[in-house]
């Protein structure tokens, strides 16, 4: 344990530092709008970064460097996928759904949009799709506590069980006390501590194994596969793999950055910063785990564990090639990506339980004192419930994220990218869209068919049913005038 005392102190400075940021945004948070949206006041380069950390979760430096380890760059066809998913979300929907936003009712989430948006007096779709937020973002918020308690189990030798609480501790805390501001805050500075991270790390790794040549032979000696970007693969697994970006129209929490903006100004600064921060991860992220098949060939003596678990890859060669106290700041970063992940999601499934059920069915005219700390409350409240959720250790981060960014990105992303886009679209359009999505993920995984990543088929079959549905019926005067004001006030601001 002494080696990694460095690494202790340098987690500990670095958690107390996000706590201390909770309570600076605890002063700043005086009504519900403030704890789930911030009171819109994110300028561009918060946006842009918190967007991006939010998005990328500890499967960033875990599991797609452990999948590009095992099986070469044949995997980074996802990498693909989902930076084309991004900006097609940063341009169409970004600028317009803050606007749209504005323009019905200053909804402040996303089951709130949509019953503004359609007019559902029934209460049916606020209900439905903040069920669905609630299903599947508990999924996805245990993968983030299982990816924090395997850093802090290969980390600190700690067991599981008590990786778990260490992992999830600090994240609930800050999420709690400060809401949105406070996780918006801490994405930018994990932002930016992944960026470096992933930068360095590669080129340190390179310079290890002695240069580009020498790395490239390396790899080709020990599989020349390894290199081939159809290795593997049948058009299916490209597409499927490709398809992780339709998930990005339909991601609660990376839809939440946009509507939080000052202004639609701010969305194409953003979108600038947001694109260049993630196209630079993800190349890093690639590069460690194709760099690291070369340093681990040469050293097999230390490859023990990564052969146990290749989503260790850049756990250990931060370990091996650094100054404990720079692999502190490194594994930081893993803890990082984990932390600004979680508290998004832990806050928009606070923001569903306190906005769209307590609010809208128990307690109409609670006062805002009130909602906040129901809102603290829940997310305590989802918290536990995730912990209970990754207590079986023998998860597998990727699985349970494919599974949640699958089932968010088929049930909303047609829904939010169709209503920000076409005026004809309906109330029974956008449930049937909700429904079909979402179904069609949970059976399209339970029978595995055609062995197609399920966010495709759910795409495609949502996207169907919104435009029957609504071509059935017709949407009200005041739906059209709504959609066209936003659209006006979006093309006079763009």
């Amino acid at each position: 344990m002494s080696a990694s005392n460095p690494t202790l102190i340098t987690f500990v400075i670095y958690i107390a530092a996000m706590v201390l940021i909770g309570f600076m945004a605890y002063r700043s948070t005086n009504n519900l709008s403030d704890y789930i949206l911030g009171g819109r006041s994110l300028g561009s380069v918060v946006t842009a970064l918190s967007a991006g950390a939010s998005d990328m979760s500890g499967w960033l430096l875990m599991g797609l460097p452990g999948a590009i380890y095992m099986s070469g760059l044949s995997e980074s066809w996802i990498a693909i996928g989902l930076i084309v998913g991004a900006y097609l979300n940063w341009l169409f929907v970004a600028g317009r759904l803050r606007v749209q936003t504005e323009h019905n009712g200053d909804a402040l989430t996303l089951p709130d949009y949509f019953s503004s948006r359609f007019e559902d007096k029934s209460g049916l779709l606020r209900i439905i799709s903040a069920v669905v937020i609630l299903v599947f973002f508990t999924i996805y918020c245990a993968s983030g506590i299982v990816a924090g308690a395997r850093l802090f189990e290969s980390t600190f030798g700690m067991p599981y069980e008590t990786a778990l609480w260490a992992g999830a501790a600090a994240t609930i805390a800050y999420t709690f006390v400060g809401g949105f501001l406070a996780v918006s805050w801490t994405d930018t500075v994990q932002a930016t501590l992944m960026i470096f991270a992933l930068i360095l790390t590669p080129i340190i790794v390179l310079l290890a194994t002695g240069g580009v040549d020498t790395t490239f032979l390396a790899i080709e000696a020990k599989d020349p596969t390894s290199f081939d970007m159809l290795k593997n693969t049948t058009f299916i697994g490209v597409i499927s793999l490709m398809g992780w970006g339709l998930g990005y129209f339909g991601q609660p929490h990376i839809l939440a950055r946009f509507m939080a903006a000052d202004s639609v100004k701010s969305i194409a600064n953003a979108r600038r910063i947001s694109m260049t921060w993630m196209i630079l991860c993800l190349g890093g992220t690639v590069a460690v785990g194709f760099f690291g098949i070369a340093y681990f060939s040469a050293h097999p003596e230390v490859a023990g564990p990564v052969t146990e678990n290749p989503e260790r890859v850049f756990i250990e060669l931060a370990k091996l090639l650094f100054n404990p106290w720079i692999a502190g700041v490194l594994l930081s970063a893993i803890l990082a990506a984990v932390m600004s992940t979680l508290s998004c999601q832990l806050l928009v499934c606070s923001s569903a339980l306190t906005e769209d059920f307590y609010k809208a069915f128990l307690r109409k005219h609670a006062s805002q004192l009130e909602l906040v700390w129901v809102g603290r409350a829940m997310v305590l409240v989802v918290a536990l419930i995730a912990i209970a959720m990754a207590a079986n250790p023998e998860n597998r981060v990727l699985g349970l994220v494919s599974y949640a960014w699958a089932g968010f990105g088929a049930a909303f992303g047609p829904v939010v990218l169709i209503s920000v886009l076409w005026k004809g679209m309906t109330r029974d359009g956008a449930l049937a869209g909700i429904i079909v999505g979402a179904v069609t993920v949970i059976l399209w995984k339970h029978f595995a068919l055609l062995g197609l990543y399920e966010i495709i088929p759910g795409f495609i079959f949502a996207s169907l049913a919104i435009l029957l549905v609504s071509k059935l019926g017709a949407p009200s005067t005041g739906m059209v005038q709504r959609f066209e004001a936003a659209e006006k006030d979006f093309k006079l601001n763009h």
